[in-house]
């Protein structure tokens, strides 16, 4: 947990003390269900944990808002966001059933109240919401086919609704045709860990 104070030192007692239940709560949940690498596990607050949260760093959720989990797989990286802003409304969805239980079964132990976890693929989500968010769920230029009839028309954010999408590697790619507006960030700029040094980044696409 002292990775994440360092970076949020302003958390309540209420944040804390869900933050610092993850721990125990996917631990157990992984040696049912392999929502983490079992090798990637004692990583837990860097690797998964602050991970999320370097989107906290790129925008500030206000109250009311409705972001998009798009493939949130165990629920990164929802419930850490969800956390830091609990009057934010989060929708987490995955095509992975079990996956969905873990997020439902998390959310419900630490007394989230602003999450909904569904067992649902993108391209069946209906919703409008502010921000749709990620984490190395599909090539980017994929995701965007899915996703844009998602991004809700009303803006409410000095940041314009779009994707926010926390990627490693070489861009290039994927982000063929909308390099011009994608903003590529290193999450070094945030975050002094060596681990975050490797290529990880957050692709902000204004949709």
């Amino acid at each position: 947990m002292d990775i994440i104070t360092k970076y949020f030192p302003h958390l309540t007692a209420t944040q804390q003390r869900q933050l610092t239940a993850l721990d125990d709560l996917y631990r157990d949940w992984n040696a049912k269900i392999n929502v983490i690498s079992r090798k990637d596990i004692d990583n837990l607050y860097e690797h998964h944990v602050l991970h999320s949260l370097a989107i906290a760093k790129a925008v500030t959720f206000r109250p009311g808002a409705h972001v998009l989990d798009f493939g949130t797989g165990g629920g990164f990286p929802g419930i850490p966001l969800a956390i830091l802003f609990p009057e934010t409304q989060f929708k987490l969805i995955d095509g992975t059933g079990k996956k969905i239980r873990v997020c439902q079964e998390v959310s419900k132990a630490i007394g989230l109240q602003n999450v909904v976890a569904e067992h649902l693929r993108g391209e069946d989500e209906k919703g409008k919401y502010d921000f749709v968010v990620s984490r190395a769920v599909m090539p980017v230029d994929k995701l965007l086919k899915i996703i844009r009839k998602n991004i809700s028309r009303e803006q409410h954010h000095a940041l314009p609704n779009g994707l926010l999408c926390l990627k490693g590697g070489d861009l290039h790619e994927e982000l063929r045709g909308v390099e011009k507006i994608a903003e590529v960030t290193d999450l070094s700029t945030w975050f002094d860990e060596p681990w975050f040094a490797e290529e990880k980044k957050l692709v902000y696409i204004p949709l």
